[in-house]
């Protein structure tokens, strides 16, 4: 529970854990911020870690100088690539088939991983552009491209053209909207929206389903 807790502040007042990791860690930040995006896009059983609230405060700190805007982009972008890519070759070799007493089962979110299923099933190698913004369908959806057998080469020019539209879109928001002023006040109120408008697809998704039935 204690963890849960830790999570939910660090997402909601991340703003404030950067100003730490940041002077606590100086140019090592860098490195810190990739392993965030490298493992919520790379392991299937991390979904819940913070993504496109990272890129925004990430890019509001660009512009106050606390990061290079350049790097910081390359360094999400290249962290996004490899994560997916890592994602996609997991799924390859387990499939989508993972018996819920295994190991690997109690740690993932079936419910999660069925919906994403669905979602790959239905738009195709799309979905890995479309699940960027979506968060937890983010993380599942290079996992079941792999586990679906999706061609590697297909797979790899939607994972970099997917990489390349969030880490833009949640930088350059954050460089040029993060320190006005009514949002720099108001930053945790805004990350809250941010993470409600990304989960907001799959919201509609779910209640169109339910209307269906």
């Amino acid at each position: 529970m204690e963890i849960i807790q830790g999570l939910i502040s660090f997402i909601l007042h991340i703003d404030e854990h950067l100003v730490d990791i940041i002077h606590n860690f100086g140019g090592w930040s860098y490195a810190i911020l990739f392993l965030i995006v490298f493992i919520e896009t790379g392991v299937v059983i991390f979904p819940f870690l913070p993504g496109d609230s990272l890129l925004f405060a990430s890019g509001a700190f660009a512009a106050v100088g606390a990061f290079h805007i350049t790097l910081l982009w390359l360094v999400f972008f290249v962290a996004a690539v490899l994560g997916d890519t890592m994602n996609y070759q997991i799924g390859k070799k387990v499939g989508t088939s993972i018996p819920p007493n295994s190991l690997l089962g109690k740690w993932i979110n079936q419910e999660k991983m069925f919906k994403a299923e669905q979602f790959f099933n239905k738009h195709g190698g799309k979905t890995i552009v479309i699940a960027r913004f979506m968060p937890f369908i983010r993380t599942f959806a290079p996992f079941i491209a792999g586990a679906s057998q999706m061609h590697y080469r297909d797979f790899i020019v939607y994972n970099v053209m997917g990489a390349a539209l969030w880490v833009t879109l949640g930088t350059v928001l954050g460089y040029f909207f993060g320190g006005i002023p009514i949002i720099k006040d108001n930053f945790s109120t805004v990350l809250l929206l941010i993470i409600f408008v990304s989960v907001l697809p799959g919201i509609i998704g779910l209640l169109k389903s339910r209307m269906k039935k």
